[in-house]
């Protein structure tokens, strides 16, 4: 018995040192999605108050494979990945929407004038409900849906040309096969 008593927790610890080891090799920007493969969840958005557009809802995302890029005007990192939610945008045979998360409407609409608008609808998310339905982790997030409405790819933080190249590009390429 006594033996047992400085064996447990020597045990326990070697336990929690190898899974903290283990737990250092892992990529920390990969946050897995409990989502991937799922349908989208039900929701609808209206636009943002004072803006263009009539808002979207899961409904919109049928029938088309689609990127859902959630920002907003206080994101700094938004800021910075504008362009290539931009190039999304352009990309034949791809529907470009966004929801806007936790924005003051007159921010939101001000950040738009000034950096663009490549969404075809914008959803105003006041108060982050469909975005905690979506997973979202933190801004900005980027999902890729196929055109049966199934979520195929979600991208947390900002896109960086690299990360829209090796990884984006090749999900949107292999649905719109």
């Amino acid at each position: 018995m006594k033996r047992l008593v400085y064996i447990l927790p020597l045990a326990v610890f070697v336990v929690l040192a190898v899974n903290f080891a283990l737990g250092l090799r892992l990529d920390p920007r990969i946050i897995p999605s409990a989502l991937i493969d799922k349908p989208v969840p039900t929701f609808t958005l209206p636009p943002i108050e004072g803006g263009p557009g009539n808002g979207f809802s899961s409904a919109d995302l049928r029938g088309r494979v689609s990127a859902i890029n959630v920002f907003a005007s206080w994101c700094l990192p938004c800021r910075v990945e504008h362009p290539l939610v931009t190039r999304l945008a352009g990309i034949e045979g791809v529907t470009l929407y966004g929801i806007n998360y936790k924005d003051r409407p007159a921010d939101a609409l001000a950040w738009l004038e000034e950096m663009g608008n490549p969404f075809r609808e914008i959803g105003a998310d006041a108060k982050g409900r469909v975005a905690i339905d979506w997973g979202v982790y933190g801004l900005p997030e980027t999902f890729i849906v196929d055109g049966k409405g199934r979520i195929r790819y979600k991208h947390v933080g900002p896109m960086t040309p690299q990360s829209f190249e090796d990884n984006i590009l090749p999900v949107i390429e292999g649905l719109l096969r």
